[in-house]
């Protein structure tokens, strides 16, 4: 599990194209990694295969290359870095899986005094999960939801993520991982559980 606290970005070193999926190698500036860490890249929960001091491997699987834009990363881009969260560590974002849910489209960004204002595109497959004040990850970035409206959403942003996330690097059309707040979902799933029961009772009377 993660928090959506980006802890630093790494850049894309390579990319091994392979017959089931692809190879990244990512620099980093952690202080120690292991074999079968769970790393959060942009969003994306992948493990460990290979590290060293300057940089880790990872591998994509197929369906990660289709559900993610992962995939299509080029030597040079740059990628938000979360390791899991350990048990006694302090929770400063919100429950983050690095299970990405579908990808948005930066549709605006306009600077607004000392910060930024991203407008995305909203998927409609997600559109039931997205409101005003909730919680959402981008590019495994828990943020806050500021607006919405049916086709499109915002977020604002502070200097201090603006400048230490991939964000200051992306631009108007750039695609980004979205994950919805997991709670949203066990909610909706008790709820159609609920009234599955209600109907089944009406429907017997």
């Amino acid at each position: 599990m993660f928090t959506g606290i980006v802890e630093t970005t790494g850049a894309i070193q390579s990319v091994t194209e392979t017959d089931d999926g692809c190879r990244l190698r990512v620099s980093h500036d952690f202080d120690a990694l292991h074999h079968g860490q769970s790393i959060s890249v942009s969003g994306v929960c992948l493990t460990v295969e290979r590290f060293d001091d300057d940089a880790f491997e990872v591998f994509l699987a197929s369906e990660t290359v289709e559900k993610t834009y992962l995939g299509s990363v080029a030597e040079g881009d740059v990628v938000n870095l979360e390791r899991a969260l350990a048990a006694d560590g302090r929770f400063d974002g919100h429950l983050v899986q690095g299970h990405v849910d579908t990808t948005a489209t930066v549709a605006e960004v306009e600077r607004v005094g000392e910060d930024w204002r991203y407008t995305f595109s909203l998927p409609p497959e997600i559109a039931q999960y997205v409101v005003a004040k909730g919680s959402v990850a981008l590019d495994g970035i828990s943020l806050t939801v500021a607006e919405r409206d049916s086709k499109t959403f915002d977020v604002a942003i502070i200097p201090t993520t603006y400048e230490l996330t991939s964000l200051s690097e992306t631009e108007v059309g750039d695609p980004v991982h979205v994950e919805v707040d997991v709670v949203a979902k066990y909610v909706e799933s008790m709820l159609d559980g609920y009234l599955d029961g209600v109907r089944e009772r009406v429907a017997g009377q």
